[in-house]
């Protein structure tokens, strides 16, 4: 079901000028890996959890530079261009990060834009990722299990596109 409707969620993308279809490189651990024509052929993981959020962690190969993505349908108040200051907790190690807020087809989602490469390398290191807004209310709990596996196929699907 998962992968269903991860593929149905395939041309959902993090701004509106995303709206080009992404293209499926294959399944590993959980995690989609396709490749984003409208971030320059960056390539990307992707995933769906039990509540909907569709997780998306790619490469921006027009900005040089890595994004982190979530969309959710139950995020109603998320307003198009917005910055909203969050943090990550990952395993106990906090990040602070600006996400944008946007709406495509009408499913709202935020995005953390980062050219700090150990950003990823921390992400694949670890087992959860807790993000919580500027009140210190948690926004959603993440499990990262595959993820590394997963960001290595991202890896070689970019070195091949270099």
């Amino acid at each position: 079901m998962n992968r269903l409707f991860a593929f149905a969620l395939a041309t959902l993308t993090a701004t509106a000028g995303w709206a080009q279809e992404l293209v499926d490189k294959g399944f590993v651990e959980g995690w989609n890996i396709m490749m984003d024509p409208a971030m320059g052929n960056g390539c990307l993981i992707q995933t769906v959890y039990q509540d909907l959020s569709v997780v998306r962690l790619g490469y921006d190969a027009n900005g040089n530079r890595g994004y982190f993505t979530v969309f959710n349908k139950a995020w109603g108040e998320v307003e198009d261009g917005k910055a909203y200051p969050i943090r990550f907790d990952l395993d106990g190690e906090t990040f602070d990060a600006t996400a944008i807020g946007f709406h495509l087809n009408r499913v709202p989602g935020a995005t953390v834009f980062f050219t700090d490469r150990n950003f990823v390398n921390a992400i694949a290191q670890r087992r959860t990722m807790t993000v919580y807004n500027p009140a210190g209310q948690r926004v959603m709990a993440i499990d990262l299990k595959g993820t590394a596996k997963a960001l290595d196929y991202a890896r070689d699907c970019q070195n091949r596109k270099l």
